[in-house]
């Protein structure tokens, strides 16, 4: 089994590879006039001093986090225990870099996408520039993840002999914690880099445009406004360093439940019958990593195609084939390899993994998981993109005032939860069916397989956003920023739909991760149950369920308070500087870039340390069972709040981009329903862009801190102890 091993590092330093020669081809290009430049400069100073501060209260986060582990799993264990916190670290390492790289990418290709536009007045042509610049982020997320399981697996598995049968019967934890605070590592990271990015640049969109565009009625990115630089700069470091983290870490959570699950399905038939399979085992735990190499590989194939054919002039399509492409040679190379890896199982091995459908098993659970998220995306795209009707019907309501506009996208939001939740449903049904708990696992792994295009796509769209933006600033023709918001537009929808492939496989990923948690404190080969007639589990669901609304409204108040110092900020610069808005003086940016990054900063830091620090107190006062509880009700909470948020936001958004391209007779920019839409996709903005990707990461953070911490709740509750003392 270890040569497949081979298969992983190849597809990971593939995808480094082509990331690294996409960079330097971007890099190469021209950034157009010197005003560009120096906007294109003061954007990438503004993101890169923002997120080098960030990383440093993140890097004293880590630190805490990895002696703390080291000290309970060495009490625990009655050893020194160093490999899960060292795990832990590389997991954040990886998500750090994937997000950075990804970062100054964006801050490189904003600028040449502008300037592409400006000398090609060609769609297609400034389209390949600006998913050249997102592929980066992709494919860094793809071969980041996979490089840290590679050394993970390579190190402590093989070297250190936890992957030793022996090793994995005697002390079968070690290994898989490995793996749990791997994922945890990129966990924390990607909720600082959603939190803290989504508050910064959301705090700057909505003062940018309560201030420019419904007070003072100039354009979007209007150079007048202050809160221009300070916008762009949160496109890079939340939309897509934080998308890039949010996306790595869902990633790898999917494909490191499914390895954890296989462990404790072989530790349990060990326990309750005596009889398991060693070689089946070894081929389980290795599938989800073969099957994740398969679809990078996959990924690779589908940008470049993109990248290299004829340029047309319809976006939305050229970024589908990319994604559909990788996605449909995913399925058809994971078959290939499942045969290989399955083909020739014997009956008894195939009991043993409750492979149902026989050596078929592992393989349509997965693809059960990509047809969902193709499904999901498409019902993403069908409430957001303007192309449709609920979009449609948001910018008609706008006609009627602000009121109306909010009231028909809350219904819009609301309508949009029940289908995704219906397709995970039957997802969730059937992969169990065939392949049981490890199904549900790999349906989260197929249904992320081909995340380095979905990202790719997804990063493509704050480019163009930003790249309009300098284009804006730059007073070129209105030629190229129609090129860049038609962009920009297909962008919104792009980034929905990879919130809903987020969202679906965090659901798919934390039920697996429950299990997990299962059987980490429950008698090996016992029955897994969670009663919800048992009231520590009914209080834990309740409590659970509230959990989502508590972190939200934590988020949204964050961004009003930093949004409200933006406002301020802008309004004082209009009426204290002589000539702004004549375009005769020059705004101060620097200072609503410092209130920005500060308000961020200050603001993150609870919600984000809240995921980590709610389950542990929940588990030390009141044990297992009502952690259990409260997994359950948080994940079904925060599935729809999540699908609600984003689908809501980027509808409004897209509502108001629906009037600005003119397809409303008599309304346009500057117009009143013009001005009711601006509201609307305000209010959006922080639901779209800071809690609704948030959220898929609180329940993969709160379910993989459980995991790890399983036993520790068994052994050491308050309410146990009051009970004994009783």
């Amino acid at each position: 089994m270890e040569v497949l091993l081979v298969l992983v590092i190849v597809a990971a330093l593939l995808a480094l590879g082509y990331a690294a020669f996409n960079f330097a081809s971007v890099k190469k290009m021209d950034e157009g006039n010197a005003r560009m430049s120096e906007i294109a400069e003061a954007i990438r100073v503004g993101a890169n001093a923002f997120i080098t501060y960030e990383y440093k209260i993140i890097a004293v986060v880590v630190a805490i986090i990895a002696v703390a582990f080291a000290v309970i799993f060495s009490l625990q264990s009655s050893t020194f225990m160093w490999q899960p916190s060292v795990c832990f670290i590389i997991g954040t390492v990886m998500s750090a870099c994937a997000g950075w790289v990804g970062m100054k990418i964006a801050t490189y290709a904003n600028v040449r996408v502008a300037n592409a536009a400006n000398k090609t007045r060609n769609i297609g042509e400034t389209l390949k520039v600006a998913l050249k610049g997102g592929s980066v982020m992709g494919l860094c997320v793809g071969g980041f993840a996979l490089l840290g399981l590679f050394i993970v697996y390579i190190v402590f598995g093989m070297l250190l002999g936890l992957l030793d049968i022996t090793a994995l019967t005697t002390g079968g934890h070690i290994f898989t914690q490995c793996l749990s605070c791997y994922a945890l590592g990129c966990s924390i990271v990607a909720m600082f880099n959603r939190v803290g990015g989504g508050i910064y640049t959301k705090a700057a969109d909505m003062g940018a445009d309560l201030v420019g565009k419904t007070e003072a009625h100039i354009p979007e990115d209007d150079p007048r406004n202050p809160a221009t630089i300070a916008d762009n700069v949160g496109d890079n470091v939340g939309d897509v360093a934080g998308l890039g983290s949010d996306l790595l870490e869902s990633y790898v959570g999917a494909i490191t439940s499914s390895i954890i699950l296989a462990v404790s399905l072989f530790l349990s038939n060990i326990a309750s019958s005596g009889a398991a399979s060693e070689d089946m085992l070894q081929k389980m735990m290795y599938y989800p990593l073969v099957f994740a190499a398969i679809g990078l590989v996959a990924c690779i194939l589908g940008i470049a195609y993109v990248l290299l054919k004829k340029a047309t002039d319809n976006p939305h399509k050229d970024l589908n084939i990319s994604t559909w492409a990788a996605a449909a040679i995913t399925v058809i190379g994971g078959l290939v390899v499942t045969y290989l890896m399955f083909g020739k199982a014997g009956a008894a091995d195939m009991a043993f993994a409750k492979f149902n459908a026989g050596w078929l098993s592992p393989w349509i659970a997965a693809t059960l998981g990509v047809v969902s998220g193709v499904i999901i995306g498409a019902i993403a795209e069908y409430y957001t993109s303007y192309d449709y009707k609920p979009t449609q019907i948001i910018a008609q309501a706008s006609k009627e005032g602000p009121a109306l506009t909010i009231t028909q996208g809350l219904a819009v939001g609301m309508k949009s939860c029940m289908y995704p939740l219906i397709v995970l449903g039957i997802t969730t049904y059937a992969s169990y069916a065939v392949s049981g708990m490890f199904g549900i696992a790999m349906a989260a792994v197929g249904m992320l397989s081909f995340v380095s295009a979905t990202v790719s796509v997804d990063t493509y769209g704050p480019i163009s956003d930003n790249a309009g933006g300098i284009a804006e600033m730059s007073e070129l023709d209105s030629d190229v920023r129609n090129i860049t918001d038609k962009l920009d537009s297909v962008g919104n929808t792009t980034a929905a739909i990879g919130k809903g492939f987020a969202i679906g496989s965090a659901s798919l990923a934390a039920l697996s991760l429950m299990v997990s948690f299962l059987y980490a404190f429950q008698p090996e080969g016992s029955t897994l149950d969670l009663n919800f007639t048992d009231p520590k589990i009914l209080a834990g669901a309740l409590v659970g369920a509230a959990l989502p609304y508590l972190f939200s409204g934590m988020l949204i108040e964050a961004v009003a308070n930093a949004a409200r110092k933006m406002v301020e900020e802008v309004r004082r610069q209009f009426k204290e500087i002589p000539g702004i808005l004549e375009g005769k003086a020059k705004p101060d940016y620097k200072t609503c870039i410092e209130i920005s990054s500060q308000g961020a900063l200050k603001e993150m830091r609870v919600p984000a340390i809240l995921s980590i620090l709610f389950p542990l107190v929940c588990g030390f006062l009141f044990g297992p069972y009502f952690v259990g509880g409260l997994l359950i009700g948080a994940t079904l909470s925060a599935i729809m709040l999540a699908i609600f948020t984003g689908n809501a936001g980027g509808a409004w958004d897209n509502g108001k981009k629906y009037i600005e391209s003119g397809a409303i007779e008599g309304q346009g920019k500057g117009s009143p329903a013009h001005d009711a839409a601006v509201v609307g996709d305000t209010v959006g903005d922080p639901l779209k862009d800071t809690v609704g990707p948030s959220l898929d990461i609180l329940i993969k953070i709160m379910s993989t801190v459980s995991l790890v911490a399983a036993v520790l709740f068994r052994d050491y509750n308050l309410l146990d102890w009051i009970m004994k003392m009783m």
